[in-house]
């Protein structure tokens, strides 16, 4: 199964209704666990190993869905919204020792990194698609984001 396959399942399972969903086959093994109504963290874990070595179980934290109102999800009509590729852990900088990618007021263009997505083990450097200025940044560092989440405000220059 591929990474995108399993980012589109989860989705899928974060918005349904379903409290816990296990599926095993014989090139995975998923269990997903929602705690209550509040919007507690998910806990995934996947294993692409075959049975006799199986590594430690990678964990994933999906948050629950939220809510939205109208006004929080509509963005001032001239700024752009940059969101998130994938499913994964939000960094603002390539290492906790590094500086941030982008800050606010930072200037961008078209295939600028602005973050790191860590999906699953793996790094990935998120690039912008548009140019222009950050406004806003709208995830914390070391934070869950899901698939589409709105990451940046970016004014077009």
């Amino acid at each position: 199964m591929e990474s995108k396959e399993i980012q589109k399942l989860l989705d899928f399972i974060a918005h349904s209704p379903l409290d816990e969903v296990s599926i095993e086959t014989s090139e995975i093994k998923l269990a997903v666990k929602r705690y209550g109504n509040a919007p507690a963290a998910q806990q995934v874990a996947v294993n692409h190993a075959p049975a006799a070595i199986q590594p430690p179980l990678a964990q994933v934290a999906v948050p629950a869905a939220v809510p939205s109102t109208p006004a929080a999800t509509k963005p001032a009509d001239n700024l752009i919204t940059v969101k998130s590729p994938m499913i994964g852990t939000f960094y603002r900088s390539a290492s906790p020792d590094k500086p941030s990618l982008v800050e606010i007021g930072s200037e961008i263009n078209s295939g600028t990194a602005v973050c790191i997505i860590e999906a699953m083990k793996l790094f990935n450097e998120i690039e912008s698609e548009v140019s222009g200025r950050i406004v806003k940044i709208l995830v914390e560092n070391a934070t869950p984001v899901e698939y589409d989440q709105p990451l940046f405000l970016v004014e077009p220059i």
